[in-house]
């Protein structure tokens, strides 16, 4: 698996000038983009989803090509195959637990009824122990349950990439620690790579398989497992 992105992108109004200018080549199972605050860490995420048009430059997942300039090359978010973890995890709070996981999925169902659940939301709903609150609303569930619902409704759509916005700031540093070893283990067993972004040493420490560090919009250092 391999992650190719080489963009750059500038944002600017009367009060300031931002330029983003990254390149990154991992073939790494988790790559974590450390920095700190305002450094460019979510807009590198939201351009890799389709989320922001870079101005110029290339992007690629495993040889599949979502963003060329050159080529005039732009894939649509819904078609890149790019799961995404937001900060605030984003849930739906007018549909179910259930609702929210079978909204990931490819399937151009917009509001998944709710005693229609697909086999494939169901299933993840079991692998991530939220069947019993499969008809809870997200403002009934705890925070670590919310961060599963939308691991699982990211999971749902199959993703080549899972790119996770500082999965773990919301959370009270104990259950920081257990959703770390849940996450790395989960990594382990689905064999899916990762880009996460992060401020925290801690996630850097326990999630870094190889490690970029951003600052002021480009890659200050770069900490790549031997023989990349």
């Amino acid at each position: 698996m391999t992650v190719d992105i080489s963009f750059r992108r500038v944002l600017a109004n009367t009060d300031r000038r931002f330029e983003l200018d990254v390149a990154v080549r991992s073939t790494s199972r988790r790559v974590v983009l450390y920095g700190p605050s305002g450094s460019g860490k979510s807009m590198t995420l939201r351009a890799i989803a389709g989320l922001l048009t870079p101005d110029e430059g290339r992007i690629a997942v495993n040889q599949h090509v979502l963003f060329d300039s050159a080529l005039s090359v732009n894939l649509a978010p819904q078609v890149r195959k790019v799961g995404y973890l937001f900060q605030d995890y984003a849930l739906f709070p007018h549909l179910s637990v259930a609702q929210n996981v079978a909204f990931g999925m490819r399937t151009g169902i917009l509001n998944p009824r709710r005693g229609a659940i697909p086999q494939v939301a169901a299933s993840w709903l079991e692998a991530f122990e939220l069947d019993v609150v499969a008809t809870h609303y997200p403002s009934q569930i705890s925070g670590g349950q919310k961060q599963r619902v939308a691991l699982a409704r990211a999971l749902a759509a199959e993703p080549d990439i899972l790119l996770l916005d500082e999965p773990f700031s919301a959370l009270d540093p104990p259950l920081r620690v257990r959703m770390r070893r849940e996450l790395a283990a989960l990594q382990t067993r689905l064999d899916l790579q990762m880009l996460i972004i992060t401020h925290d040493p801690a996630d850097v420490e326990a999630l870094g398989e190889h490690v970029l560090e951003i600052r002021d919009g480009r890659i200050f250092s770069d900490s790549a497992p031997a023989g990349q």
